[in-house]
């Protein structure tokens, strides 16, 4: 580029996006004139989905902005929990996250997930299409222009990527009411209605089930359930408030 110079400066929580050299105080950018301020924060690795306000020489200004020799540029992270305002908020995962999508769809959170590499030009129309979050650890995928909305996911760890999701969204959480298997709705059912579906096993030993409504798992309190529990209760304790939440359905 080769047009007017600007200062740049980005909030600690952000400067993990960036390259080493602008990751510590104010540095300089020299622009091309024409770009937005959107464009030219994105240029040095930082995705708008994980940017809040952009202040420009202390004033906030929109990503539509296009900086002009001489200003100093304040790039602020998103204010948490983040609103997601025109539909209901509901995440979509790409191929990398399947146990957050579990996790999410334990505790009763519309949690779509790709369990195949589809691509991201898919990735982002489907977050289009069903005005979902795309949560990602791919910066290139977060940067894509259809997507409805987006978030990067911070650790690879999934008790943490939990929390972060959790504590960004807010989102109401339901546990024992989505099938971690296909995120459909859970509903009672009798033993007999699941009895073919049954190992000889759990058929001895487990009288309370519940069903997917969609792909028509079932569920019960089964022998991996106290771990389950522990996630749940926790997530409860830090996010929310499950009081009300059917207890019916268990892991399978």
């Amino acid at each position: 580029m080769n047009g007017p110079e600007i200062g740049i400066s980005f909030a600690s929580a952000l400067r993990l996006f960036a390259a080493a050299p602008r990751r510590e105080g104010r540095t300089s950018v020299v622009t091309d004139g024409v770009s937005t301020l959107g464009h030219v924060v994105e240029s040095l690795g930082v995705p708008l989905t994980e940017v809040g306000r952009l202040l420009v020489d202390g004033r906030e200004v929109p990503v539509s902005h296009v900086p002009a020799a001489g200003e100093q540029v304040e790039v602020e992270p998103v204010v948490r929990p983040q609103e997601v305002p025109g539909a209901p908020l509901r995440f979509l995962l790409d191929v990398h996250l399947g146990t957050l999508a579990r996790r999410l769809r334990l505790l009763g959170v519309d949690a779509a997930y790709e369990s195949e590499d589809i691509g991201d030009p898919a990735l982002a129309a489907r977050s289009a299409a069903e005005r979902r979050v795309m949560l990602s650890r791919d910066r290139g995928l977060l940067r894509r222009r259809e997507l409805w909305a987006g978030a990067y996911v911070y650790s690879d760890q999934p008790d943490e990527q939990l929390r972060d999701v959790l504590g960004r969204f807010a989102p109401a959480l339901a546990p024992w009411t989505r099938c971690t298997a296909c995120n459909g709705p859970l509903r009672d059912a009798d033993k007999d209605a699941v009895w073919e579906k049954l190992e000889h096993g759990t058929r001895r030993s487990y009288d309370v089930f519940a069903q997917c409504a969609a792909c028509e798992r079932p569920y019960w309190r089964g022998a991996h359930h106290a771990r389950l529990e522990a996630i749940v209760r926790e997530a409860v304790s830090e996010f929310g408030d499950g009081s009300a939440v059917p207890s019916g359905a268990g892991g399978s």
